[in-house]
């Protein structure tokens, strides 16, 4: 479905559309860097409005967050479009292409994410969120007016303008965003995208709502240890306390580097302990990924295949006091 776009100048014969970085310049049935913002009738719209194309119920673990209501599930759902074009993409076919979708109004996805059994709340995730940003805004002030009680949750890039995004703050309770790198010339070559705006983003989102980070490590891009220093200096910078995910990479997409070398991801995880107090490695089996308090070190949760044992029953250490940055 079709709907008018939100944040654009209108020009004489064009519209700059500016929800994100990009800024494009949209003309009548010529798309953005998304694919699905264009102009119809000397008026903005974008063409996937409501169009779900994935939907599942997962662990909000698999976000992946992890200092966010663990062990719970949350239902997971996503449309097309995206505004970067990273060589590694995971799931190209849906954030490169326009597939088949389905239609599905927000009253009625509120109803689903009510109905679902044992769910917390709503994740927009798979593609890039942003790009669905009249609908996700549309379904989260709805949620939020009837009932603060229900998550969402988004899985984003980061790759939005300031206005968009605190336009929707409000409505949302976690995100996990995604730092891709610590270099422009990552983020051109690789992602067709900057640095800045991903990290204005981190910033000005830490203040509304939980967010925990996420960087793929792509073997001889940006999986250097001082690059993952610096990625971790940053985010000390923000708050110490926000959770990292660095995560495996493995040839996908348009890229065949090796899938990143497991021991030096465990050099760069020890070495990003030492700026931020929760560090997590992704996509690694066997790998310890349990909580534990960063002044005593009492395990506090307890991160199996399938679930996750939770042994405290607030935010606090039960050996030791210290605040955790965990919402239960």
């Amino acid at each position: 479905m079709k709907s008018n776009i939100m944040f654009y100048d209108k020009k004489e014969d064009s519209i700059r559309c500016k929800l994100c970085p990009h800024n494009c310049i949209l003309k009548e049935n010529k798309f953005g860097v998304c694919n699905v913002r264009t102009v119809e009738n000397n008026i903005g719209v974008s063409i996937n409005y409501g169009e779900v194309t994935s939907a599942n119920i997962d662990p909000i673990e698999k976000k992946p967050l992890y200092h966010y209501k663990p062990g719970k599930n949350i239902l997971s759902v996503g449309t097309f479009g995206c505004n970067m074009s990273c060589s590694f993409c995971q799931n190209y076919e849906i954030s490169q292409q326009v597939p088949k979708s389905e239609y599905i109004d927000p009253d009625k996805l509120i109803d689903i994410i009510k109905t679902v059994n044992d769910n917390i709340g709503i994740a927009f995730t798979y593609n890039e969120p942003f790009m669905w940003y009249e609908y996700i805004y549309d379904v989260c002030r709805k949620i939020k007016e009837e009932n603060k009680d229900i998550s969402t949750v988004l899985v984003t890039n980061g790759y939005v303008n300031k206005k968009p995004l605190e336009k929707i703050l409000p409505y949302i309770d976690a995100m996990n965003i995604d730092l891709k790198g610590y270099t422009n010339k990552y983020y051109n070559n690789i992602c067709g995208a900057k640095l800045e705006p991903v990290l204005e983003t981190i910033d000005l989102a830490s203040k509304y709502c939980h967010i925990e980070i996420t960087t793929l490590m792509v073997s001889g891009e940006n999986d250097s240890i001082d690059e993952i220093e610096n990625i971790a200096k940053f985010i000390a910078s923000v708050d110490k306390n926000i959770p990292l995910h660095l995560s495996r990479y493995f040839p996908r997409y348009n890229l065949n580097n090796p899938p990143t070398d497991i021991e030096n991801m465990i050099k760069a995880r020890d070495i990003a302990k030492k700026y931020l107090n929760y560090v997590y490695i992704g996509n690694v089996a066997g790998i310890d990924n349990n909580t534990y308090c960063p002044n005593c070190n009492e395990k506090l949760l307890t991160r199996g295949i399938y679930n996750t044992q939770i042994h405290i029953t607030n935010n606090k250490c039960h050996r030791c006091n210290t605040d955790i940055n965990i919402i239960l």
